[in-house]
């Protein structure tokens, strides 16, 4: 120490207050969400202009199976209900039914990922993969992208489950699950899009 003297016996922190501004989260998250429109906002506009270039291909209309895509859509929008159920719960500081809730918003993912999957394998079998024409890379691309979304939806999902098993209802985690929460209802209004402009609409036609 300069002159001699002796160094401090507590740490001396410079910036007064709380470190993390209020609400800083969920703004920098809305951030992200705003960020993630304008991705699917490039591809629905990719998928309007190659949606009838299907070079002497088959169309949405001989592929499509529309019952297969809402039982899909079903699973998709229940499992948005229950994440409801699961915040309802939360806000009650009940950390079991809320484990349970999560779960079952899980499970309800998992379908939604295994019947797009189910989906895609059985366009490739048929020689319907995005390599075909343009509609379909842009069909598989526009999609696919969802599915990833999913995906990381769940893992979060996982891992959200796990810090509520391990710290409870603490204000990090109902942070956190509010964030996630904000994630999957974008995701399901995302897929009605996706329900809307690529599947009914590639029935007509």
């Amino acid at each position: 120490m300069p002159g001699g003297a002796a160094p401090p016996s507590e740490p001396v922190f410079y910036v007064p207050g709380e470190h993390h501004p209020k609400n800083g989260t969920l703004l920098g998250f809305w951030v992200y969400l705003m960020s993630d429109c304008l991705i699917f906002a490039c591809l629905f506009a990719v998928y309007g202009v190659l949606g009838r270039s299907f070079a002497a291909g088959p169309s949405g209309a001989d592929l499509f199976d529309l019952q297969l895509v809402a039982v899909n859509t079903a699973l998709l929008l229940l499992s948005s209900i229950t994440y409801g159920f699961a915040m309802l719960e939360m806000r009650r500081n009940r950390i079991g039914a809320t484990q349970a809730w999560l779960a079952i918003t899980g499970i309800l993912g998992l379908g939604f990922l295994s019947l797009e999957l189910y989906e895609f394998m059985h366009l490739i079998h048929q020689g319907a993969g995005p390599q075909r024409s343009a509609f379909l890379s842009a069909f598989f691309t526009l999609v696919g992208t969802h599915g990833l979304h999913v995906t990381f939806g769940i893992v979060w999902l996982v891992t959200l489950m796990l810090q509520v098993r391990m710290h409870g209802l603490i204000p990090e985690n109902r942070r956190r699950l509010m964030c996630l929460s904000m994630f999957w209802h974008f995701l399901d209004l995302i897929w009605v899009g996706v329900f809307t402009f690529v599947y009914l609409m590639g029935v007509l036609p």
